[in-house]
């Protein structure tokens, strides 16, 4: 069976823990931050965990993690 390759986009964009779970980057920090709150732009730090049904998606991508 030949080697499976990994999507390029998905690579770049997400982590995966020593436990399974997918991390990602938080969303809508791009532009438009003086409109968002401190409390928002705060919040928003980091990376977080995606959910298990948008995990399953991302592990479809990334077969060898």
């Amino acid at each position: 069976m030949p080697k499976l390759k990994t999507k390029s986009g998905a690579k770049k964009r997400f982590k995966v823990t020593g436990t399974g779970k997918i991390m990602c980057g938080q969303a809508g920090k791009r532009h438009g931050m003086i409109k968002r709150t401190k409390k928002f732009i705060r919040n928003a730090r980091g990376m977080s965990v995606l959910s298990d049904q948008d995990a399953k998606i991302v592990k479809q991508f990334l077969p060898y993690k």
